[in-house]
């Protein structure tokens, strides 16, 4: 690496931190107290008070040996407030509440949580990408009992090549691959899913019975040891190191993506990502004429413009989900992300 580029990165780097350690700058117009509703969200709520929502856990570092973050609910009053310069939450009659939660993660209750979590919950149980390789060595359906070629809630089944010793398992059918926006390289694959099932009994082929299912399960299908994921509260940041990358994919295939919809990153765990991540999506700036120079035949590209933001809530090696926090315009599939400013 050129001494150049490693004084480029270096000042990525030092921008991001310092990007994660500066204060949330309050909103123009901001209120001086709020009532929590039910139904609110924490990022509803710094969007009141803040320029940037997701900016309210920009010191929850300093604080790592703290267990438990201060926890809001529907009927708490808060009225804003400042300690040493710095904005604060106060609870009336009840303390302090920072605008960081302090904490990335806690139990929820019947607490308000961060982001809407019902909308992202089946992404946090179920499989949903396959890395390169994966469904190849995942055992498979050989077959449905009684003859039945098609497997729904309560039949039972055989399935080859299974190893380890799990007893409930997730049924899924591989599908379009997801492949990097640049360099088209295949990242990993979607992985649809069918639907529930319990072992039996072991063997080649083992015995299955299906649980539940949202599809009709087909032979060739792959399944996958089921994961029990509990929802959490995921509190926002600026990733630990510049991020860039684009959306891939969106669920339910829509042409345009407004916020509150799920998207597929070309970017993962390997590339710095973690749950709670924050990303800016910009829009690709058009190719105009220019009506000056070149007597019309002249084409300059213009800058990408801000068009929304995301947090990332699943990471896997080279891809990611993510939700769709705000849009202030349509976002398309192939939009950029990249760390915030």
């Amino acid at each position: 690496m050129s001494f150049a580029k490693l004084v480029a990165c270096c000042l990525l780097l030092l921008s991001t931190a310092l990007l994660n350690a500066a204060p949330a700058v309050l909103k123009d117009g901001h209120p001086d107290t709020y009532v929590v509703k039910k139904g609110d969200t924490l990022w509803d709520i710094a969007a009141l008070f803040l320029r940037d929502p997701w900016r309210w856990p920009d010191i929850w570092q300093a604080n790592p040996q703290i267990e438990n973050p201060h926890l809001i609910y529907p009927g708490d009053v808060l009225e804003l407030a400042f300690i040493d310069g710095r904005p604060v939450l106060r609870r009336q009659g009840n303390g302090v509440i920072r605008l960081s939660p302090q904490v990335r993660r806690s139990p929820l209750g019947q607490a308000i949580p961060s982001i809407p979590l019902d909308v992202i919950a089946p992404f946090l149980s179920r499989p949903h990408v396959l890395e390169p390789g994966d469904a190849e060595k995942a055992p498979y359906v050989l077959a449905v009992a009684d003859e039945h070629l098609l497997g729904s809630a309560g039949v039972r089944f055989y399935v080859r090549d299974l190893q380890g010793d799990g007893q409930r398992f997730d049924i899924v059918r591989p599908g379009k691959a997801y492949r990097d926006a640049d360099s088209g390289e295949i990242l990993g694959y979607s992985a649809d899913f069918i639907g529930t099932a319990s072992k039996l009994r072991d063997g080649d082929p083992a015995t299955f019975r299906m649980l539940a299912s949202q599809i009709e399960m087909l032979r060739g299908d792959r399944l996958l040891p089921a994961t029990d994921t509990a929802l959490s509260a995921f509190y926002p940041k600026a990733p630990e190191r510049p991020v860039s990358g684009s959306i891939i994919d969106v669920y339910n295939g829509v042409a345009e993506i407004g916020q509150y919809q799920i998207v597929t990153l070309d970017r993962g765990r390997a590339d710095g990502l973690a749950p709670g991540d924050v990303l800016q999506v910009y829009h690709k700036g058009d190719r105009v004429i220019d009506p000056v120079r070149g007597h019309g035949r002249e084409r300059v590209q213009l800058p990408d413009e801000i068009a929304g933001t995301l947090m990332v809530f699943r990471v896997f090696d080279r891809l990611s989900f993510g939700l769709i926090m705000r849009a202030t315009r349509s976002l398309h599939v192939l939009d950029r992300v990249r760390s915030p400013e």
